[in-house]
């Protein structure tokens, strides 16, 4: 407990309320879509947005910094239904009451950023509080980054050390691992490296296919002639437990067990890459909701976080100096962080009858029912865990899914792509979504796809 903090001022936080309360009061209004003014003023904001970074935003989107709930406000006077969420960040939507008021107890603190050489209380919380949310595994301890990237770069190291330099790592095809050198080599996706060297260290499985009856023997198989050919020389068997670049892809807790248990033969360390699946799927981990947690050695978390970390085993622990960085994560996201898996643990969000599995059947639900009548056969195989949900729309192409994803922002739905044949629909929904929101999208979607059909 923190000693004259002036977050703990009484004075300081009723102004913080009340901030938080004008807030609110402001946004109230913001309780469905419309469209924008078509500015030309808003134009130039876009091709100034393309002009610094040297290529065009891939929506016309720049936020005003207002919304509410599901719904964000662009700068065009434009409102959306917000179902991507920075890709998977803003788990609690816009301007939640409770997301502002910690973001602004946050920013009263001394530092802007902390680091993994001066922290402060809030590195430690946060910290205590991953561990506690991690219940059924073996985690001992974690490292904080800035992103999941980095998360993932310390992973990987973290492994190599433990395996003294092996150099090797098995991955599942059509994984998504970030956007570092590094990463983007253990990304099974040619066109995320366009121009990159291939280093050749990556070692492919295939993940599960619902259609094969012999694809668990079959990457079992795969996984055993690496293993095989490459002897001392792997460092970690990197997996998703459900894969959102590659397509949303599911499998069952069937599937992992095999493959984990070659690896506990073979003494190669299991990392769990969760970057995305993180407080979405009914438990804070998707290897929980699996049931796979105790086999992990490895877990790595960002997105809902706000922030990066790594959680790993004793036995994992790396020698001092392998891992460090300036920046442990801004004083704002561990605070946030922290109150985003105390709320979801303390209220009605997790558990088979919890708010994220009730917004994941509903959701389901409406996809089903608008693929079996008035989009009949355009949106198949609704499927994923918790609030990560994608569906295969029209033809499944790509040319397709990128023309409805843009039709989808006209008519007031951010959504986004993920999948590489078949091409999908990808939602990360916030847990602030109501049955009013859901019927909103229903209507919005089935105008869409027929719009396109």
């Amino acid at each position: 407990m923190s000693i004259n903090n002036v977050k703990n001022n009484n004075e300081v936080l009723d102004k913080i309320k009340s901030l938080v309360g004008l807030s609110q009061s402001l946004t109230e209004n913001i309780t469905g879509v419309k469209p924008g003014d078509g500015s030309a003023d808003y134009q130039k904001l876009m091709d100034r947005a393309g002009a610094v970074r040297g290529r065009p935003l891939f929506y016309p989107h720049v936020g005003s910094g207002v919304g509410h709930g599901p719904y964000v406000k662009l700068e065009d006077g434009s409102i959306k239904m917000d179902l991507i969420n920075g890709i998977g960040i803003h788990i609690f939507g816009h301007n939640h009451p409770m997301v502002i008021e910690q973001s602004l107890i946050g920013a009263m603190s001394d530092v802007v950023m902390q680091g993994n050489l001066q922290p402060n209380n809030e590195y430690t919380e946060v910290c205590e509080a991953l561990l506690d949310s991690a219940s059924g595994s073996r985690f001992k301890h974690v490292w904080l980054a800035t992103c999941g990237s980095m998360s993932n770069e310390n992973a990987l190291k973290i492994c190599r050390q433990k395996m003294n330099g092996a150099r090797k790592i098995l991955a599942m095809k059509s994984a998504f691992a970030g956007r570092s050198t590094m990463m983007a080599e253990l990304t099974d996706n040619p066109n995320l490296k366009q121009g990159l060297p291939e280093y050749h260290e990556v070692l492919r499985v295939p993940f599960f296919d619902k259609n094969d009856s012999e694809s668990i023997k079959k990457s079992t198989d795969i996984m055993a002639k690496h293993i095989e050919e490459n002897k001392d020389n792997i460092c970690a068997f990197m997996f998703e437990p459900m894969q959102g670049e590659g397509g949303y892809n599911v499998a069952p807790r069937e599937f992992f067990l095999p493959l984990f248990e070659l690896c506990k033969k073979h003494g190669i360390p299991i990392w769990a890459d969760e970057v995305q699946t993180f407080c979405r799927t009914g438990q804070f981990f998707a290897s929980q909701t699996l049931d796979l947690v105790s086999y992990i050695d490895i877990c790595t978390v960002a997105k809902a976080l706000q922030n990066g970390a790594a959680l790993y085993t004793d036995e994992m622990n790396p020698k001092p100096g392998l891992i460090a960085g300036t920046f442990s994560g801004s004083s704002v996201a561990l605070t946030v962080g922290k109150a985003i898996l105390n709320k979801l643990k303390t209220e009605n969000y997790m558990g088979s009858e919890g708010k994220i599995m009730e917004i994941h059947h509903k959701f389901i639900a409406m996809l089903n029912d608008l693929n079996n009548t008035t989009c009949k056969g355009l949106l198949q195989d609704a499927e994923g865990l918790g609030l990560m949900v994608a569906v295969t729309p029209l033809d499944a192409s790509r040319e397709k899914q990128l023309a409805l994803l843009k039709v989808l922002f006209k008519n007031g739905i951010i959504a986004f792509g993920c999948g590489k044949g078949p091409y999908r629909l990808r939602f990360l929904l916030p847990v602030v979504l109501e049955d009013k929101h859901i019927a909103e999208i229903k209507s919005i979607l089935e105008k869409s796809i027929l719009e396109m059909a």
